[in-house]
């Protein structure tokens, strides 16, 4: 699996950064490196990309990327934008397959960024996105049959977790739906699995991380938890 960092998406407007030694040598350590505050207007910090399938009300599949996710057990907490087909499949046919891309894969994720499930396009989106009846293809990818639920999984993805929806409600501002997703069954590479175990290895498993609106994959490792079962 090609691990190499991916080509970085172009920042608008271009601006100067300080080299990376410089400031990884000062950021973590010194409690008097100066800070400004600031508004950004995200706040996408460094999470990983996941792709989810849901099943569309003519029966046919969605695929849409999205970084809010994150796990709490063996359920995977999801933010989705409310007015988006995700959401509106999910209301109401709860399964799905969360697919996690490689950093290697980090093209095809692009290529389903502008692309939106829903039409008309809400009004806005319509200004960056477009319908797209097959996302699947549209992005160079390949939907792989279930066991457990309707929605197919990503076959290029090293990891896919198939999944039914346990919760949803809407944020406090309305903006966003929040889901709980209970994972049924997760399906691995077995070069990314400990050999002879149930485990991932973090050694061999590089996700695709999006670090506002830049994609990155994982560095060396720097160290492990006292939990760790892998080290």
């Amino acid at each position: 699996m090609n691990t190499s960092a991916p080509d970085r998406v172009p920042t608008d407007p271009p601006f100067e950064r300080e080299p990376t030694d410089a400031l990884s040598d000062r950021v973590p350590t010194d409690p008097s490196f100066e800070r400004v505050s600031i508004t950004p207007s995200i706040l996408y910090f460094g999470t990983p990309v996941v792709l989810l399938s849901t099943e569309n009300e003519n029966g046919s599949f969605n695929l849409a990327p999205m970084s809010s996710a994150w796990a709490l057990g063996h359920v995977i907490v999801l933010g989705l934008g409310a007015a988006g087909q995700t959401a509106h499949n999910l209301r109401s046919r709860p399964d799905l397959v969360i697919s996690l891309p490689a950093s290697a894969q980090w093209a095809a994720v692009e290529r389903l960024a502008p692309l939106t499930g829903r039409t008309p396009v809400p009004e806005h989106k319509r200004d960056a996105f477009r319908f797209e009846p097959d996302k699947f293809a549209a992005a160079g990818l390949r939907p792989e049959p279930s066991e457990l639920v309707r929605p197919p999984r990503v076959a290029e993805c090293p990891m896919q977790l198939e999944a039914r929806v346990a919760h949803a409600r809407a944020d406090a501002a309305g903006d966003f739906l929040i889901v709980e997703a209970r994972v049924l069954k997760v399906h691995a590479d077995p070069r990314i699995v400990v050999p002879g175990s149930q485990h991932i290895d973090p050694a061999a498993w590089s996700p695709l991380i999006y670090n506002f609106r830049h994609y990155y994959g994982l560095g060396p490792e720097l160290g492990h938890s006292f939990r760790s079962r892998t080290a």
